[in-house]
């Protein structure tokens, strides 16, 4: 493969794995090296990705500095992607980072400015970003089709019980529960779709420990005026999800069940149905997004700052939670814009 990106991969559980393979298959990407602290972990990825035992490293600082690498795949438990990203910053390198992205507010902030202001692209894994059910929707918002008043939303799965055992049900490593796993895309794709800052929220959250949620309801305000009422379950019998954006214009209606096909409606104040999408909801389209990007040079669809908005919301959202009280999301002016 001449002049194939070579990312080195960070992180080789069965998700990192996963999305990994997805580089190994694209054709303008080769995997060259990769690292976990986990042996069993680094020797199944080794094989399934065809990288040699001399290129598969126990410590991600090693694989950095001894690898001739593009860029990296960050796909390590939620509360290393600080580190890992700062390690591969500093060696000037491409970022894959799989999400939320950083999960503390702070740390979020931080790494945005940086990123903002390095000449590498990094992009955040919300594949959302680049299904057409949501681009669709997006482009209805921007474009003044639709003026956003209220957003319902819920997503659905067995979170609890696949998760089990697992490290992301410690919340040193996660950085929360359900919320800040799967429930992640959800708040990502509306504060993306309805391009608003979220300003100020209310939750009730069930808790399997003290720090790990199971059920979220949030009542979210953005700074046009639009609220949102978002429901995340990781304790329920199937996979589904459903955003509709309702509002002047119209509204439009994401549904789907599973991880895979997404639907989109668009209907008109008078109910009738003015556009239609039907898309699988494909990891692949995303590491393909990234690989783009980085030989466009272009920004890539789902960036650093839209991850921040994200982490903001959540963190203010657990605080709700505790406190029984509405929240301001932590959002600042030099949040809102990218740096020049």
């Amino acid at each position: 493969m001449p002049n194939a990106l070579r990312i080195g991969i960070v992180g080789t559980g069965g998700w990192g794995t996963h999305i990994a393979e997805q580089f190994h298959e694209n054709p303008d990407a080769e995997v060259v090296a990769l690292t976990d602290i986990s042996d069993a972990n680094r020797e199944r990825a080794g094989e399934v990705l065809e990288v040699d035992p001399e290129h598969q490293y126990e410590g991600h600082r090693a694989m950095l500095e001894d690898e001739e690498l593009d860029g990296v795949q960050i796909s390590s438990p939620h509360e290393l992607h600080y580190d890992h990203a700062v390690a591969a910053l500093d060696e000037e390198l491409h970022i894959f980072c799989e999400k939320p992205f950083v999960p503390d507010l702070g740390r979020a902030r931080e790494l945005t400015h940086r990123i903002e202001t390095s000449d590498q692209v990094t992009m955040i894994g919300y594949q959302r970003h680049v299904n057409s059910a949501y681009v669709e929707t997006r482009e209805a918002v921007t474009s003044g089709d639709i003026e956003p008043k209220l957003v319902t939303a819920e997503l659905t799965q067995g979170w609890i019980q696949e998760v089990s055992g697992t490290w992301r049900v410690d919340p040193d490593l996660s950085g929360g529960g359900q919320l800040y796993d799967s429930g992640s895309h959800l708040l990502d794709a509306i504060v993306w779709m309805i391009d608003e800052i979220p300003v100020a929220v209310t939750a009730e959250m069930e808790f399997v420990t003290e720090r790990i949620d199971v059920q979220a309801a949030l009542t979210v305000r953005f700074d046009e005026g639009t609220v949102a009422s978002i429901t995340v379950s990781g304790d329920a019998p199937d996979v589904s999800e459903r955003i509709t954006v309702r509002g002047d214009g119209g509204r439009c209606t994401i549904q789907g069940t599973g991880w895979s096909d997404r639907e989109l409606s668009i209907t008109d104040t008078e109910g009738t149905e003015v556009s239609a999408v039907s898309e699988e909801l494909s990891s692949y389209d995303k590491v393909d997004a990234f690989v783009q990007a980085v030989r466009s040079g272009e920004t890539p669809p789902a960036t650093a700052r839209d991850a921040l908005y994200a982490t903001a919301l959540t963190e203010a959202a657990y605080e709700a939670a505790r406190t029984g009280e509405r929240v301001a999301v932590g959002i600042e002016s030099s949040d809102t814009a990218p740096s020049s």
